[in-house]
């Protein structure tokens, strides 16, 4: 068991065992997969499928199901990065505050010199500097630092880590 924080939220996640990870990776191959039909694919009752999904959705090891939509598909193609220095008396003001910008998609606090790191989306350069300014005019945040996304190479993905043995 390991613990994990998703926004301010404290969740506990246990470790996947094999069955976990077969499911999950029929999800992979197709997140839209009815339950019958996962459990049909691996011999597994219905109800077992269907419980160990609910257990990996309350318990934050699922993500939500608007993660599969693309940015661009909402008019937003430009990405960024973008790492913001802050007054450090000021964090929980300035993280509520980034959550209600809702181009901004992720929010990370890494171990560095980097207070927050942000990944965002507009809808052109000029958008994206709407957007970074939305983000500097924050409460406690001091400076930011923008990198534009030319194209993603890599999509965000977990497929080889679920082939992974416990």
């Amino acid at each position: 068991m390991w613990t994990i924080f998703i926004g301010q939220k404290v969740v506990r996640v246990s470790s996947l065992d094999a069955t976990d990870r077969r499911i999950l990776r029929e999800l992979d191959r197709d997140a839209r997969m009815p339950t019958a039909m996962i459990a049909h694919r691996l011999g597994l009752a219905r109800g077992t499928v269907q419980a160990r999904l609910e257990k990996l959705s309350s318990s934050g090891a699922l993500r939500a199901h608007s993660a599969r939509v693309t940015p661009a598909a909402l008019g937003r193609p430009v990405g960024a990065s973008l790492q913001v220095e802050l007054d450090q008396h000021q964090i929980s003001e300035a993280v509520a505050a980034l959550a209600d910008i809702p181009e901004v998609l992720e929010c990370f606090a890494p171990a560095g010199n980097t207070d927050l790191l942000l990944r965002v989306v507009a809808e052109s350069p000029d958008d994206l500097y709407r957007v970074s300014e939305e983000i500097r005019l924050c409460p406690g945040i001091r400076r930011t630092s923008t990198s534009l996304f030319l194209r993603e190479v890599i999509p965000y993905r977990v497929t080889g880590l679920l082939h992974e043995e416990p």
